[in-house]
C-alpha cells in the first residue's frame, strides 16, 4: 500500500491540531470536478471530527486536462503568504465553474487581501515551484488521480462517500 512521501511537515496547509488521532492529507485539483464534489464531504467530515481530526492539502493540478488548476494552486499559495489559504481554498471550490483568466484578482478582493502584492505574488516562479513540489510529493505517493487521500499516512482506497470514509477514519481513532 502506497505510503505519504514526505510526512506532513511546516510548509503543508493543516487544519487541526498536530496531536490529533487522525490526519487526512488530499491531494487535490482545484479544477477537478471530483474534488469539488469531495469538498463539501471533507468539510463535513472536519466538522464532526472536530480536534480529533487533522486535515491536510497539498496540490496536484491536472494541467494536460485542467487548463486553470495550476493558476487556482498558485492562487491560493499567493492568498497563503497573507493568511488566507482556506478562504481561497474554499472559494475556488465552491466557484469552480467560474474559473477563468483574471478571476484570482477579483477573488483576491473579496477576501480582502492586497491587490497589488497579490497580483505580484501570482507572477512569483517561486510559488509555482511549491506547487511542482507537492505534485512531485504525490507522485512519490502514488498519487494518480484527484482527489487521493491519505490516512495517517497510507493511501485510503476507498470512495470519497461522507460515510464510508468517515468510518475508514474512524478505524484509525
Amino acid at each position: 500500500m502506497p505510503k505519504l512521501t514526505p510526512a506532513v511537515n511546516s510548509r503543508d496547509h493543516v487544519q487541526g491540531d498536530e496531536k490529533a488521532k487522525i490526519e487526512l492529507v488530499e491531494y487535490g485539483d482545484f479544477q477537478c470536478p471530483h474534488c469539488k464534489r469531495a469538498h463539501p464531504v471533507l468539510k463535513n467530515i472536519q466538522r464532526q471530527l472536530g480536534k480529533r481530526l487533522r486535515f491536510v492539502f497539498r496540490h496536484f493540478p491536472l494541467t494536460n486536462a485542467h487548463p486553470y488548476a495550476m493558476s487556482a494552486a498558485v492562487a491560493a499559495e499567493a492568498a497563503s503568504i497573507e493568511g488566507k489559504f482556506w478562504e481561497m481554498h474554499d472559494l475556488i471550490f465552491e466557484r469552480q465553474d467560474e474559473l477563468s483568466d483574471g478571476i484570482f484578482t477579483d477573488w483576491a478582493q473579496e477576501l480582502a487581501l492586497n491587490s497589488r502584492e497579490f497580483s505580484k505574488h501570482l507572477r512569483d516562479a517561486e510559488l509555482k515551484e511549491r506547487v511542482q513540489s507537492d505534485f512531485e510529493s504525490g507522485i512519490r505517493s502514488g498519487v494518480n488521480g484527484t482527489p487521493s487521500l491519505f490516512i495517517n499516512g497510507r493511501k485510503y482506497e476507498g470512495m470519497v462517500d461522507e460515510e464510508e470514509l468517515l468510518n475508514a477514519l474512524l478505524e484509525m481513532a
